[in-house]
């Protein structure tokens, strides 16, 4: 055991993580230069192309005699519950630093959370070939973040490799072995999962205490199944089968499991007939932040979409949902996700992984409504709202933003906030030109464009991370969008009376260009209660009745005109009006 070093990688998103898990793999020879390549551990398509980490990658090597497993993290701040997965399983941790942007507002998160957990922490300042890096100025930020000193500061490139070799022996003289007991009973943490569709669901897990053998009876403690264990084995770039995983290894275990709902991450395994007294008290529950339904496209998949999502939540613990059905989509399912960025990578992931194209309704929070008779309802859906004569008063989510800028975006920084119904809670200059902000926010008002506007207008430079402080009482409303007189409820949102008129507005001229023509006019209202605030017509395709009329009276004009008037009004009462996917998208983009 003394041998074996677990470890993790924290930084903001885009400071180096990746790559310096290349150079750690290249110098361990953990892979032939031929298996090489850029951001080997980022092994989907879809985190090539955006450049980020999604999900966390664990993987072993080994140097100098010791066996070193490093669990790469994503730095994003809607992925935050894969990093307190990596954090819970790891006895120290790399911090790394950019030296061009220096300490930034995930980082000081994710570094919260390391130091929480007891974890040990080696801080790493990277690129420092850049032209833009002020490798001294930084230096003094992470000393005053987490009270080094400065020559305990390892200074790298790990584009280049230059400084890395230094980490590698430090990890093994800084990072504490884990602790434990190989002698008691099995008892060991669930930290993901994966689903093949040959070998069925594959548990990664770290042993606490005891020693897991291949063929031993093992039971899961929280849900109380038992299975055997038929092939156990360590995570290399493959999976690597071995006789057995020692006390304190990173392993992975395969017992012919079929369904997705028997394994829970955070789940503890034991030995069936020597079970341990209890579970290792893992991470947190996930708390989802952002609502949206999704609807098969045809109706009669829906079983298939249920199916899908199981699978695809063995991969994604931090995805929840449960079905719910709209008059407008039929059934489907309303999701939790950790915010906007997070619902985005999940509708795709459902698309390239599982060929499964959904229909995606407006994303909104989850409120608390008090009702006149004492109740408390919790409603993630404006459907669900009780009547407005029922309501007492409504509660919605906020949060602590924290937000790290330089000085000169100071004044546009703070503007967003305020428009955003922000109250400042506290500034201070972390250095002569960064300032750090913090905000209280509603929740609501951050789920839509708030991170996309807080890039834009501060140049890429501020960072955001926030966590949720609780309920407060709000001025909410409910607006309905009406398509031909009729309510679209997949269109309806929660919303905060000072911007309700604006908003309305807005949606009814974006679904005015989205909604193609039809053969009568469909007005398009924003309306609270019974009152509409906002209008917009979507103009009737008309065919020139009158084109075979040349001369005489023009009351044979008038005769055919009121004859297609009359008929455009029959049809205007039967008629129905199709919701393009690109309106519901639309709304997210509204400025």
């Amino acid at each position: 055991m003394d041998r074996i070093r677990n470890f993790c990688i924290i930084a903001h998103i885009d400071h180096g993580k990746s790559t310096l898990a290349d150079r750690l793999l290249e110098l361990t020879q953990t892979l032939s230069e031929r298996d090489m390549e850029a951001q080997v551990l980022d092994d989907m398509d879809l985190e090539r192309e955006k450049g980020i980490t999604i999900k966390s990658h664990a993987i072993q090597m080994q140097y100098k005699g010791h066996i070193l497993n490093l669990i790469d993290t994503p730095g994003h701040v809607d992925f935050s519950y894969e990093v307190s997965r990596s954090i819970a399983s790891c006895e120290g941790a790399l911090l790394v630093v950019d030296a061009s942007q220096g300490v930034q507002a995930q980082t000081i998160a994710n570094l919260y959370q390391a130091i929480d957990h007891g974890l040990e922490i080696i801080p790493i300042l990277n690129k420092i070939d850049m032209d833009s890096a002020q490798p001294d100025v930084v230096a003094d930020q992470i000393v005053d973040l987490i009270g080094c000193d400065l020559e305990d500061i390892f200074r790298i490139s790990a584009r280049t490799g230059e400084g890395v070799q230094p980490i590698l022996d430090a990890i093994v003289e800084k990072i504490p072995a884990p602790k434990g007991d190989p002698d008691a009973p099995l008892q060991a943490l669930i930290f993901d999962s994966v689903f093949n569709p040959f070998r069925g669901v594959i548990a990664y897990f770290k042993i606490k205490n005891g020693t897991l053998r291949k063929g031993q009876q093992v039971k899961f403690f929280n849900t109380g199944q038992d299975y055997e264990a038929e092939e156990i084995g360590i995570l290399r770039m493959k999976l690597v089968p071995t006789a057995e995983v020692g006390c304190g290894d990173v392993g992975y275990i395969i017992s012919g499991i079929k369904s997705a709902a028997e394994v829970k991450v955070g789940d503890t395994i034991t030995d069936k007939e020597n079970p341990c007294a209890e579970a290792i008290a893992g991470f947190e529950e996930v708390k989802p932040m952002v609502f949206a339904g999704m609807y098969p496209v045809q109706a009669d998949k829906f079983e298939e979409l249920r199916t899908v999502l199981e699978k695809f939540q063995l991969n994604d613990a931090s995805f929840v949902y449960e079905p719910e059905s709209s008059l407008a989509l039929g059934s489907g399912f309303r999701c939790g996700f950790l915010g906007l960025l997070h619902l985005e990578i999940v509708q795709e992931r459902l698309f390239r992984e599982f060929d499964m194209d959904v229909i995606t309704t407006v994303p909104n929070v989850s409120y608390k409504v008090y009702t006149m008779q004492g109740e408390v309802l919790d409603v993630h859906n404006p459907s669900g709202l009780p009547s407005i004569t029922m309501i007492d008063h409504i509660e919605e989510p906020f949060l602590r933003a924290q937000i790290i800028s330089k000085a000169e975006f100071f004044g546009p920084v703070m503007k967003l906030c305020l428009d955003k119904r922000g109250t400042l809670v506290s500034q201070h200059y972390i250095t002569s030109d960064r300032v750090e902000l913090n905000y209280d926010m509603p929740l609501s008002e951050i789920v839509f464009d708030f991170y996309d506007k807080l890039k834009s207008i501060s140049k890429g430079y501020a960072s955001f991370d926030y966590h949720i402080i609780g309920y407060r009482s709000a001025r909410l409303v409910k607006l309905d969008i009406l398509l031909n007189g009729e309510p679209a409820d997949a269109l309806s949102t929660l919303i905060h009376e000072d911007n309700a008129y604006e908003f309305g507005r807005k949606m009814c001229v974006k679904l005015k260009d989205l909604i193609p023509r039809q053969q009568f006019d469909i007005p398009v209202q924003a309306a609270i209660g019974a009152k509409i605030i906002a209008r917009e017509t979507v103009k009737q395709v008309r065919k020139d009745v009158t084109a075979k009329c040349y001369g005489g009276d023009v009351t044979r004009k008038r005769k055919l005109l009121e004859k297609q008037k009359e008929g455009k009004k029959r049809m205007r009462q039967i008629g129905k009006v199709q919701v393009p996917q690109s309106a519901f998208m639309a709304v997210l983009k509204l400025d």
